[in-house]
């Protein structure tokens, strides 16, 4: 595999982006080599600039459910785009998406669109403070909510501690009101609520945590923490900008048999276009303004791009398009599976629907953070580099999670694994 026009053109990138990229996890910097700078791409393949083709399992980190320049998409897009790419106005645009919006997640009565998953999630947690009058949010070791400041923390020492910044530039006070517990303790989570019950704003949650691996997440657990924030008067928020639409049954709150009295939204319902949504009753989405006093706004939110795009990725997720990408999701766990247990490797195949993990050991799969092996990101990198190689385009992340596709086919899957098998014979591990 050629690869010195993307070294060339990373080596010019670092004179003009910081580390080359503009997201971190794009850099390379845990698996071998530097970045693959794009080209082009269609249905499940990417082509770099070295015109090298890849068989995507990124998909851009999900929002292509149906895989990259869907034709269906991409003409939704150029007929708005004919009548103007922003307004900074009202739509019927946001009217549609909306409504298929809420036929899938019905806890909601109303939508409110914006630009990332980040900024809804930033916004569920300031319409929870202001609709509760409470200012203290518990969030999880190993659930990541986008970049925003009362989020970006890690957990002190002790069964469940107040929030200290995990990043510099986040000024203390800003996440001194935010508790972590870890992910799967009952324990923590009662001891937070007894502590501090009467001042929780809200809990919010991956209910499938997808961005530091896949962590399957007990319904009991779940169901435990609807519970309290009951008993408290506090908010249940839900982020599932990552498992939002990605499954036949309608939300994964309503998979799980849990109903969260937020939901915050992103990637699918863009169609690969910058969008996120949040959504709630309407007791407490009439807080935000214009209807209340919770201030939250955005010049490009609706846009009516990004809207065209959302509403034909979901008028095409129908019951064939879910039963399809389940078919191929229990293909992709059986021939992997076998490839790992045929070279004993310490790696497991954890999937839910079209998401999937290779998760870095050969026990059960883990269900909080500090249970992944320390050495998840060496067992991946090597793998991570020999399929790469072979032409499989995975995360460049050992935490990152992969995506199915309706446009991967069945020899995508059946060839994945089969490098798989190449590629595990290669290393010194194989048996």
């Amino acid at each position: 595999m050629q690869r010195e026009k993307s070294n060339s053109l990373h080596t010019e990138a670092l004179e003009h982006l910081v580390g080359g990229v503009n997201s971190p996890v794009r850099a390379f910097k845990s698996v071998h080599g530097n970045p693959i700078y794009f080209e082009k791409a269609s249905g499940a393949v990417v082509t770099d600039v070295d015109g090298n083709q890849l068989v995507d399992f990124v998909q851009s980190w999900g929002p292509l459910v149906h895989g990259h320049s869907h034709p269906k998409i991409i003409e939704s897009v150029y007929e708005k785009m004919l009548n103007g790419t922003s307004f900074g106005a009202p739509h019927t645009g946001e009217i549609e998406l909306a409504k298929r919006v809420k036929k899938r997640f019905t806890h909601m009565d109303k939508v409110r669109f914006v630009s990332s998953g980040t900024e809804a999630v930033m916004s569920a947690v300031r319409l929870a403070r202001g609709y509760t009058g409470r200012d203290l949010l518990v969030k999880f070791e190993g659930c990541y909510h986008g970049h925003v400041d009362s989020l970006m923390v890690s957990s002190g020492s002790g069964l469940a501690t107040f929030g200290i910044a995990s990043s510099p530039g986040i000024p203390k006070d800003t996440v001194a009101t935010t508790l972590i517990a870890p992910l799967d303790d009952d324990e923590a989570v009662d001891f937070l609520f007894e502590e501090h019950g009467d001042e929780i704003a809200a809990v919010v949650i991956e209910p499938l945590p997808a961005n530091n691996g896949l962590l399957v997440q007990r319904h009991e657990y779940l169901t435990k923490l609807r519970t309290l924030c009951d008993q408290h008067g506090a908010l249940l928020i839900f982020d599932e900008v990552i498992s939002g639409f990605r499954f036949k049954e309608g939300s994964y709150g309503d998979i799980s048999g849990v109903t969260p009295d937020i939901t915050a939204l992103g990637k699918v319902i863009g169609g690969g276009l910058p969008v996120g949504a949040y959504g709630a009753r309407s007791e407490i989405m009439e807080k935000l303004s214009p209807l209340g006093p919770v201030y939250q706004a955005g010049t490009l939110s609706g846009n009516p791009l990004a809207m065209a795009a959302g509403i034909m990725t979901l008028d095409m997720l129908d019951n064939d398009a879910y039963d399809y990408l389940e078919s191929l999701g229990q293909l992709l766990e059986e021939c992997v599976e076998k490839v790992l247990q045929k070279h004993d490797y310490p790696m497991r195949l954890t999937r839910r629907g079209s998401l999937f993990w290779f998760s870095p050991s050969s026990a059960e799969p883990p269900s909080r953070a500090d249970l992944i092996p320390s050495n998840a990101g060496i067992l991946y990198s090597d793998v991570h580099r020999g399929l790469l190689e072979k032409g499989y385009m995975l995360a460049p992340s050992a935490y990152e999670i992969g995506f199915l596709a309706t446009v991967h086919q069945e020899e995508h899957v059946r060839g994945m694994a089969s490098a798989l098998d190449e590629v595990l014979s290669s290393l010194e591990w194989s048996s």
